[in-house]
């Protein structure tokens, strides 16, 4: 098993098995601690900034969710008109993102479970993948887009854990005192160095910083490959 198999399968069985959840509550308007209300404000901002990227009007465009979680990044590409394919690798999440979708997106929407890469999944006008990526290394992540950047025309807008002090520092806590119930460890990333470890898989096109959302507990930096 390779290292970005072997990064799927934890995450697969962080998310399908121990914390779903977690997350269904997180992502839904159900009260929360403290500490997973910055998240969950951090959250909201990121996917805003991560939309302001593509086209306001979407209509005929078909979009790859990659990582869609319980779907709420999935809902507002529908509701700008996207052809959507919802992808995550937890089967339970994809059932809740199917459960929340107001019934009149449902038919502009194609759930399902599995690797995000899957070149089964077809081709795209752009990609959408909002902290999917952050337990890969930055030639995890250049292989992740190798496979991704042929088969889409328009924009591959993802998030990586900026290597920010702040951050560092919650990585490092993390690793000293690891809980049964903690998501993988993400890998923070320098903005430079991953666009040379994204170079050096193959990439084609640059990859550029767009901005970094701070919130709590929550900081995360949007990156983009454009045509």
């Amino acid at each position: 098993m390779g290292a970005y198999d072997h990064t799927l399968a934890r995450v697969e069985t962080y998310f399908d098995k121990t914390a779903t959840k977690t997350w269904e509550r997180l992502t839904s308007d159900a009260p929360v601690s403290k500490v997973r209300e910055t998240v969950r404000a951090g959250r909201d901002k990121m996917r805003a900034l991560m939309l302001s990227r593509l086209p306001a009007d979407l209509s005929g465009q078909r979009v790859l969710d990659a990582g869609c979680g319980a779907g709420q990044m999935t809902i507002e590409l529908a509701r700008r008109g996207a052809e959507v394919v919802a992808c995550d690798i937890s089967p339970s999440l994809v059932d809740i993102a199917e459960l929340r979708t107001p019934p009149e997106l449902l038919g502009q929407i194609t759930f399902t479970s599995g690797d995000m890469l899957d070149d089964r999944l077809g081709d795209f006008d752009h990609v959408v993948a909002m902290d999917s990526l952050i337990y890969y290394s930055g030639a995890d992540i250049g292989k992740a887009l190798k496979r991704l950047e042929p088969r889409t025309s328009g924009r591959v807008v993802f998030t990586v854990a900026p290597r920010t002090r702040l951050l560092m520092g919650m990585w490092y806590a993390g690793k000293l005192f690891p809980r049964s119930d903690r998501s993988p460890v993400m890998i923070p990333h320098d903005a430079d160095r991953l666009a040379q470890d994204v170079m050096g898989e193959g990439v084609k096109r640059k990859l550029r910083r767009v901005d970094q959302v701070t919130s709590g507990f929550y900081i995360s930096q949007a990156m983009e490959l454009r045509p």
